[in-house]
């Protein structure tokens, strides 16, 4: 069985074109992308031990190794932390056979005053595994009418790949999904993260566990939602992690002057209060 450290270097290797990196080409072959052989001899190791890596067969690289890797394979920065964190979590990986204590819900108080200075601005708290866990009036009014709140504990996860309206409202939902599916690799624990994939993964389909293995870095960019008013919203995104928390205060900002106009439109409805979700 592989590892998330092999699935990732394996993905890594299937996309690159060896002129891209000044290689010859050996011709039509069975796989997309490097050689082992090639990637093995930029990265000063042996196939045998690549190959094991891949398969899963080794989990435990040295620093050395995985460093040697991410320069073989011309990794940005955003990529080489993903595979150094892949490489000590396949290293201490253990399979969890029951279901994990859950991820803290509740919201420091700090932070949920925090949330209330921001109105009637745009933010939310949330966790890795896409549990939105708290939110101003500014996000319950771009998200209504569109579902993602509705659920008694709301997760951003699960609504992008189950939902059928999500693919309208998120207008590049392809990016999102990666997103989302990403996150899932630095949830709380590793065994929260397991237990939240094996759950999901029935209901969210094939695409969900696709994505899952690719090991997409995302780049985060700015977030375009089609809200069912009509408007059409171009949004910013500034995060700030609540570490101890395991959680995030994502803030969302306008980033045109017609996003503004709308979102003081969407505000001016009435909604409820300031909400934190147990």
């Amino acid at each position: 069985m592989g590892t998330p450290l092999g699935d990732f270097v394996r993905a890594k290797r299937d996309s690159i074109q060896p002129a891209s990196l000044g290689l010859p080409d050996h011709g039509r072959r069975r796989s997309p992308g490097l050689r082992r052989s090639d990637l093995a001899a930029r990265a000063g190791i042996s196939v045998e031990y690549l190959t094991r890596m891949e398969q899963g067969r080794d989990r435990n690289p040295s620093v050395a190794v995985v460093n040697a890797l991410a320069d073989a394979l011309s990794l940005d920065t955003p990529e080489r932390n993903h595979l150094r964190y892949l490489a000590k979590i396949t290293g201490g990986a253990c399979s969890a056979h029951t279901r994990p204590a859950p991820p803290r819900r509740t919201v420091r108080s700090s932070v949920l005053e925090t949330l209330r200075l921001l109105e009637p601005g745009i933010a939310m708290v949330t966790n890795r595994l896409g549990d939105v866990l708290a939110h101003t009036l500014g996000y319950e009014a771009v998200t209504s009418g569109t579902g993602l709140l509705d659920a008694d504990t709301p997760n951003l996860t699960r609504y992008v790949f189950t939902d059928p309206r999500a693919r309208t409202y998120f207008a590049d939902w392809d990016a999102v999904a990666d997103e989302q599916v990403f996150d899932l690799w630095l949830a709380p624990s590793v065994e929260n993260s397991e237990w939240f994939t094996a759950e999901l993964a029935p209901s969210a389909g094939p695409d969900f566990t696709r994505r899952l293995n690719r090991h997409v870095v995302p780049q985060r960019g700015e977030l375009r939602l089609n809200h069912p008013s009509g408007h059409g919203l171009r949004l910013l995104r500034e995060t700030l992690d609540l570490s101890s928390d395991a959680q995030q205060l994502v803030v969302f900002l306008p980033a045109d002057a017609a996003t503004a106009q709308a979102v003081a439109r969407l505000g001016s409805r009435p909604h409820g209060g300031l909400r934190a979700i147990s």
